[in-house]
């Protein structure tokens, strides 16, 4: 006899016992169902603490309704996970000295559905060695063909319903990856940055000074807005600027939104490239000019600086401003 407990050596005899005969697989009409459907872990890595936590929790719960006598299913799956799984299949081309570029589209969708298959294992095996009550013969990938052919259904029928609706959004984008990435997989940081004070002319004469971190972007504004309690601002509503730049004519508008206390009180609106000015943008019935491409580039509608880098175009939009006597000042400050 063993002088100590080995829990590999007992606990894969056990689970392989258990799903031999089938407690883990459930029959309909036998008894009173019971079901789980397991929130599928992403094939992007190994499990975490955190899932080891989850599935004690449903591991629990099956077994609980199983000794009551209940027919229970519990039923595995994975997540592919999307663009996160891409990023860890280009993390390891890089250590590879390889893009998804050298690759090609094909190949490089092959090394994902490698690195699924090798993921997918590994998961398994974790679950295994926890021993949850999982019916494996029911398995299930959220690529599988039965499962996108109803989420492509459940889609349609919403559209149809008029449920849901296909329409502009301002999202968060990746240069690198070239797509959307959700609020929850963006890693928000503290960085070092500027506000700059640029004066906009009014058609007539005059100017409002408008305070933005991100000066790049005024090639797309549509209008300038105040908060109509600020009497700073009190004789320049619906009145008319000149975009610097571009020469866009553009209103002046009112919108609670606005902070008074927030730079000059004065905020450019540009819906194409920001989150609240789209909102801003929506009830004003603005129009959205879109400057910057997906890959982080000045496109066709940014003028002169067409074809540069965000940040290059900046640089240079800012010296421009300075010559022409419209930039007031910039204001080294953190921001989220």
């Amino acid at each position: 006899m063993d002088t100590r407990y080995n829990p590999q050596k007992a606990e894969a005899k056990w689970y392989d016992f258990w799903q031999d005969r089938g407690y883990c697989t459930p029959t309909a009409g036998r008894g009173k169902p019971f079901i789980i459907v397991m929130p599928p872990p992403n094939i992007t890595g190994p499990l975490t603490i955190g899932h080891v936590l989850n599935m004690a929790l449903q591991d629990a719960l099956v077994r609980r309704h199983m000794v009551a006598g209940e027919e229970c299913l519990w039923l595995p799956g994975k997540d592919h996970a999307g663009i996160a799984t891409q990023n860890a299949v280009e993390r390891q081309l890089a250590d590879e000295n390889l893009t998804r570029y050298d690759l090609g589209r094909e190949e490089f969708t092959k090394r994902v559905w490698k690195w699924k298959g090798l993921m997918s294992d590994k998961i398994t095996e974790q679950i295994k060695h926890l021993g949850c009550a999982c019916d494996w013969s029911r398995e299930r990938f959220t690529m599988d063909e039965g499962l996108t052919r109803a989420v492509r259904t459940a889609f349609v029928r919403l559209f149809k319903e008029g449920l849901i609706y296909r329409g502009e959004y301002v999202v968060n984008s990746c240069p690198r990856c070239l797509t959307t990435l959700a609020d929850d997989e963006v890693e928000r940081e503290d960085s070092a940055g500027k506000l700059y004070y640029i004066h906009y002319p009014f058609e007539e004469g005059g100017h409002v000074t408008v305070a933005t971190t991100r000066p790049e972007t005024m090639l797309g504004d549509v209008a300038v807005a105040v908060n109509r309690s600020d009497e700073r601002y009190r004789d320049a509503h619906d009145k008319t600027l000149v975009l610097p730049i571009i020469g866009r004519r553009m209103p002046i508008i009112t919108d609670d939104f606005v902070d008074p206390g927030f730079g000059t009180g004065a905020v450019k609106v540009t819906p194409a490239h920001d989150a609240d000015d789209f909102d801003i943008g929506k009830r004003h019935g603005l129009e959205c000019v879109v400057v910057i491409d997906p890959k982080g580039t000045m496109n066709e509608n940014a003028g002169d600086y067409s074809g540069l880098d965000r940040f290059e175009a900046r640089k240079q939009i800012v010296e421009r401003l300075g010559r022409e006597g419209l930039l007031e000042k910039a204001v080294q400050r953190r921001r989220p």
